[in-house]
């Protein structure tokens, strides 16, 4: 069926069902709460209460043996307020969960005790079934079959044995098919990636292999596999509503994202899970408060009056997922893995709820059960436990290609041999439209968040999302464009943080730009004496010291020392215990300013000199060729006049130098009183000196006639060259000799080509191996082959010299070896495959202006300090530390950011707070020593529920990719993989332990500010750093890890999760953007015209049918056939269509760092394989699994933890 189309929706929204509207339920306390939505279930976000271990009254869990009792009618609201329940509404009141079935305590996960229920609504209640439809609509997956199961996961086996079975804690699963009984390989497995190089910049190397087909695509993208485990050992599964068994009762619902069948509760024994992953992952980010409870489809249950769930009479007609009735003539979805299984037992006849899904509908076609869906016969020993269904929202889709069934060679987990299964009724797939879409999240944050300014002056609030356009006002903690923390309630003691597993990080960008409407930070100049600091710790003053003593004495916020303050600082009390002079100062008002440091602060206790700028130009045959050489020098002729400077009219004080080289080193004399510049060759790169002192560094102004000269005379000099070997040690050697010999810092900017091959330090070899990649020694791809750089790049350090590295290769160059100094420099690295003049040079050379005059801080050390209670202990970045609390950088510019982890040492207080200060001591462009100060407070909490209100997800994607691309160099992809899945697990079993209302397993239940940690989640672990395609170079790679360590939130957010607008919808008389759209190759239309950022690159997608009028504006031609796909910006046109796309794409190239090329790609033209790459909810070609996939996984993963 067209994804695209809406349900319709049954009824949830159509006759009130009992227990919807209209019909009072009893809530968890007994109360009543009037018919209709009850409020506190907005879109997927209750608020979590408490998830208490006995079960709650009113709860249904899975009978322990025995027929279910017949249940008496039950209100919707069953759940706690606030949860919305996604499983189908019960008819009647459920039976109570056995106590058995309800301890979830793993034992690994130390989960404490239930916490007080909070039922604090988070997100506006919806008063309407409408709006929640309306909000479950803008949410769509694939329509096909989602793949198995995760990157990489082998799919769940297929059908989840009764989810006792299933779950077996005991066996690991992990992402790759490494499961205790054989998976099904992941769908897309064997399929090269189609990511090649161009996506970094090159064109393709090879073609792509096929495309996975589109979620809807016919094809079968996976070899038919056996019959699904649930057809398989034993005859087919039963029809969702009914049980396989008859003998057991039935189970409780299952998933509401409908995820992988829940784990049976933990009395009962559980199989070796079929997961591939391995199970019990710690949790991930939670999403916020909120829980979010995503209910898989309702397993139906069996009528009232009938007794066993289990019988094998015909299915009660289903209502479809989600409520909606089937559309009539839609082809089933094929159903997810993991999907479905057996109707609980316990619950009465299916109501579609909203956020639950229900059983398909009759009059759509079932489609092949999808593997895990069906749920196998009970296990032997299982009692009475039916294997659970997994909910799965949305209609039944047709068979899926490829997902023929289960794995093959899976057998089915102990399950009992089938005997007397029914037919296996249409499994149902999760509907993409009812699980959390982060298009929604975003809209609703801009909606809420990005009329009125942001204040910063209320410790511990989370700031609006980076996608929303927002005004800052710094009342006395730092803006978040400075400093995003991952949780602004951190756990009072380490034993909660352990608990949570919630990473607690910042994410610091020291330089980052502010826009105009923003006051960039005062500089205080306190003269002679220097700035005033706590005597003990060295905090310097802020607006969290204490004055006492009517001012002659502050006690620091930081360790609580009392310090004299000086008599030139002194100044008397008001009544309320500030300084009258507070809101005159900024050091005692904001969170954010400079304070002028003096000769104390300065390496060798002098005034340090200018900075300077050395060009490093390879003119090798390659550099030569690909018109590199001429391009540079053309460019920096007028790219000299914009070197950075503090005030706009007055000249830049940074000084240059020139020097080119290939398998020797030429260094320029460019002295103004020369008439014609002058090289020097040295030839011993082994010993690397610059013969010149004076004329190497000069001041543009005066020696610009002698620098155009010699940038004129390069390109001819070597035009000519058949010199194809070159050195790369030596060059950055010369570079730093040069700023030693000037006593000065600076920056190296160096042109290179390929492996530096001839005889020379730091001389490399060609290791690529493609076979490595995947096993246990792939690690030693994203090391350094030699030692040299990194003690090259120690030596940077100590004089304040920053490497920024700009590659034009056209086969391997080994970048995570050069990028070593680079990285540990604070500096870039830019790299330009297959370089060609005509199609990469707007790019390149937008990279070079941005990176000359973009504000930087040379010879940085930056150290964070924290309140007592909690300390930083970790940090990522482009950096390089000689001790344990001192970041030092050569070089720190306005894109760059330390990330910073922190951990407890004692306890916090929740009246304190925590607090942190990130100082950072640079020299700024024009030779000043200065110190930027930002301040950071957060709260502190004894509840964990507090903590799941106030996270932001992207900061922990930001903090997890960061992590996750560190991790590859000490160990093998597909652990660190397995281990961010069980981080990520741990992280939602906890909330759903401890904060939501107990509900069924088979719900999904998140917080609602992470509920979006799943989908973001996969996209890190389908990222081609840890699961590569077969065209992704190691070189790609090496590259993408190095970039995502210094990474802001917004630029690993886009990277991650790209943007993609549907410009046929563009309003050329509104500044606004038409709203994004998913992910998904199912949510474009062939009408269409789509733009997608990834922060790298903007891809124009065109549907083969966009009307002509539309093309004629954009292209200047209105036949689809005659646009030219290799064009890399768009015609200017006199239309205000043209005029208006054109300036969307400058736009978003000016919110990035680097400059993103345009690519247009037509529909079923060769680069589409590229395209379909970054639309990350849907498979992909390496074996990533799509959203809907992972959701399922990532519940199956939750339960098993929790059972």
């Amino acid at each position: 069926m067209n994804v695209n189309q809406q349900p319709h929706m049954a009824s949830p929204y159509g006759q009130p069902q009992p227990g919807y509207q209209g019909h009072p339920q009893s809530v968890y306390g007994g109360q009543q709460v009037p018919g209709g939505y009850p409020a506190p279930y907005a879109p997927y976000n209750g608020p979590a209460s408490a998830y208490q271990p006995g079960p709650p009254q009113g709860m249904r869990g899975p009978p322990t043996s025995g027929a279910p009792p017949v249940p008496a009618a039950q209100a919707y609201s069953q759940f706690g307020q606030g949860d919305i329940q996604n499983g189908p509404p019960p008819m009647g009141a459920p039976p109570q969960r056995p106590p058995v079935s309800q301890p979830y305590s793993q034992g690994a996960m130390n989960l404490s005790g239930p916490q007080p229920p909070y039922n604090q609504q988070f997100g506006a209640a919806l008063n309407s079934m409408q709006q929640m439809t309306n909000q479950m609509a803008s949410m769509q997956v694939g329509s096909t079959v989602p793949s198995p199961a995760g990157p990489g996961y082998a799919p769940p086996t297929v059908s989840q044995p009764s989810a006792s079975a299933a779950y077996t804690p005991s066996a690991p699963s992990s992402f790759a098919p490494t499961s205790t009984v054989p998976t099904q390989p992941p769908s897309t497995e064997g399929v090269p990636h189609t990511l090649s190089q161009p996506y970094y910049g090159a064109p393709p190397q090879q073609p792509f292999p096929t495309a996975a087909p589109p979620f809807s695509a016919p094809g079968p993208t996976q070899p038919p596999g056996p019959p699904l485990a649930s057809q398989q050992s034993f005859p087919q599964a039963p029809p969702t509503s009914q049980p396989p068994f008859s003998s057991a009762p039935p189970q409780v619902p299952t998933a509401s994202y409908g995820g992988p069948p829940p784990p049976v509760q933990a009395s009962h024994p559980r199989a070796a899970p079929p997961t591939s992953q391995p199970s019990g992952f710690p949790g991930g980010p939670p999403p916020t408060s909120t829980p979010t409870q995503y209910t898989g489809p309702p397993m139906q249950q069996p009528p009232v009056s009938q007794p066993s769930s289990f019988h094998s009479g015909p299915p009660p007609p289903p209502t479809s997922a989600a409520g909606f009735p089937p559309q009539g003539g839609a082809p089933p979805r094929p159903p997810h893995p993991g999907m479905q299984g057996p109707p609980l037992a316990s619950q009465g006849p299916p109501m579609s709820q909203a956020n639950h899904v229900a059983p398909p509908q009759p009059g759509m076609l079932p489609g092949p059960p999808a593997p895990g869906m069906a749920g196998p016969p009970p296990q032997p020993g299982m009692q009475g436990y039916p294997p659970q269904q997994n909910g799965a929202f949305g209609q039944v889709r047709g068979p899926q290609p490829g997902y023929a069934g289960p794995y093959p060679g899976q057998q089915s987990y102990g399950a009992a041999p089938p005997a007397q299964a029914p037919a296996p009724p249409a499994p149902k797939r999760l509907d993409p439209d009812s699980i959390p879409s982060p298009i929604q999240v975003i809209e609703d944050d801009k909606a809420n968040k990005g009329s009125e300014p942001f204040v910063t002056g209320v410790r511990g609030q989370a700031p609006p999302l980076v996608t929303t356009n927002f005004h800052v006002k710094d009342q006395g903690n730092a803006s978040p464009r400075f400093i995003r923390c991952t949780a602004y309630n951190m756990p009072c003691t380490s034993d909660m943080a352990k608990q949570s597993q919630v990473p607690l990080a910042a994410v610091i960008k020291p330089l980052a730009t502010l826009p105009p409407d923003e006051n960039p930070p005062y500089i205080v100049d306190h003269g002679e004496s220097g700035p005033i600091r706590c005597n003990r710790c060295k905090a310097y003053m802020c607006p969290y010291m204490q004055f006492i003593e009517g001012g002659r004495r502050f006690q620091c916020g930081f360790c609580s020392c009392v310090t004299e303050v000086p008599p030139h600082y002194f100044q008397h009390l008001d009544h309320t215990g500030k300084r009258v002079d507070c809101y005159d100062r900024p050091e005692l008002s904001l969170g954010s300013y400079e304070f002028l440091a003096t000769v104390d602060y300065c390496k060798n206790n002098k005034i340090p000199q200018p900075p300077a700028f050395i060009f490093l130009i390879d003119v090798s045959y390659n550099a030569v060729k690909n018109g590199m050489v001429r391009i540079v020098c053309q460019e920096l002729k007028t790219l000299l006049d914009y070197l950075p400077r503090e005030n706009p009219d007055v000249q830049s004080n940074i000084r240059v130098g020139f020097a080119t080289y290939n398998k020797v080193l030429h260094f320029y004399n460019v002295k103004a009183s020369l008439a014609q510049p002058q090289m020097m060759v040295v030839s011993d790169v082994a010993d690397m000196f610059v013969p010149l002192l004076d004329g190497f560094l000069v001041n543009v102004s005066e020696s610009r006639v002698v620098i155009e000269s010699l940038l004129d005379q390069i390109p001819d000099m070597f035009a000519d060259t058949r010199e194809t070997e070159t050195v790369f040690g030596p060059v950055i050697q010369a570079g730093l000799e040069a700023l030693k010999a000037a006593d000065c810092a600076g920056k190296l900017f160096v042109f290179h080509s390929s492996l530096p091959i001839a005889e020379a330090p730091g001389k490399l070899k060609n290791r690529e191996d493609k076979k490595l990649v995947g096993t246990d020694k792939e690690k030693s791809l994203f090391q350094p082959q030699v030692s040299f750089y990194a003690n090259l790049a120690k030596e940077c350090v100590a004089q304040g010299c920053c490497v920024d590295l700009f590659l034009f290769p056209n086969q391997y160059v080994d970048v995570a070896t050069l990028g070593v100094v680079p990285t540990s420099t604070g500096g870039s690295v830019y790299k330009y495959t297959y370089f060609q003049a005509q199609s990469d040079q707007e790019r390149f050379l937008n990279d070079l202006r941005k990176d000359i005059q973009k504000q930087v801080g040379f010879d940085a050390v930056m150290r964070v300090r924290t309140s007592t209670g909690i300390r930083a202990t970790d940090f990522f970045g482009s950096f390089y530390m000689s001790n344990t609390t001192d970041v030092e950088l050569a070089g720190l510019d306005c894109d760059k950011t330390i990330t910073v982890e922190f951990r407890h040492d004692d306890k916090l207080s929740e009246e304190t707070g925590a607090l942190m200060q990130c100082a950072v001591l640079y020299t700024s462009c024009s030779g000043q020593r200065r110190l930027r100060i930002h301040n950071m407070a957060v709260n502190c909490c004894a509840q964990l529920a507090d903590l799941y209100r106030n996270c932001e997800t992207d900061t922990i994607i930001n903090f997890f990719a960061k992590y996750a691309y560190r991790s590859v160099l000490n160990n093998p992809t597909k652990n660190v993989r397995d281990s961010l899945v069980n981080q990520c697990a741990q992280i939602l079993a906890c909330y759903r332990k401890n904060c939501a209302s107990p509900s069924s397993a088979g719900q999904l239940i998140l917080p609602e500010c992470m509920k979006l940690l799943p989908v973001y989640l996969n996209c890190v672990l389908k990222s081609d750093v840890l699961h590569p395609g077969a065209d992704v170079s190691l070189d790609d790679r090496a590259y993408l890890r190095q970039l995502v360590s210094a990474m802001d939130v917004a630029e690993s957010h886009v990277f991650f999760y790209p943007r993609l607008l549907p410009v046929h919808k563009l309003d050329v008389e509104s500044d606004t953007l038409p709203v994004a759209i998913r992910d998904s190759e199912e949510r474009l239309s062939k009408g269409g015209i789509y733009l997608l950022e990834t922060g790298l690159n903007l891809f124009l997608w065109v549907g083969a049918n966009a009307q002509q009028e539309l093309l004629q504006n954009i292209f200047g031609t209105p036949a689809f056939s005659q646009i030219d796909s290799n064009v890399t910006s768009l015609p200017i046109l006199d239309n205000p269509y043209s005029k208006r796309l054109r300036e969307i794409i400058e736009s978003f190239r000016a919110q990035r760092s680097r400059y993103m090329k345009l690519m247009v790609v037509k529909q079923e033209d060769k680069l589409e394989l590229i395209f379909k790459h970054f639309l990350v909810e849907d498979k992909n070609n390496s074996g990533g699994a799509s959203y809907v996939d992972f959701l399922c996984h990532m519940h199956k993963e939750i339960r098993q933890l929790l059972s």
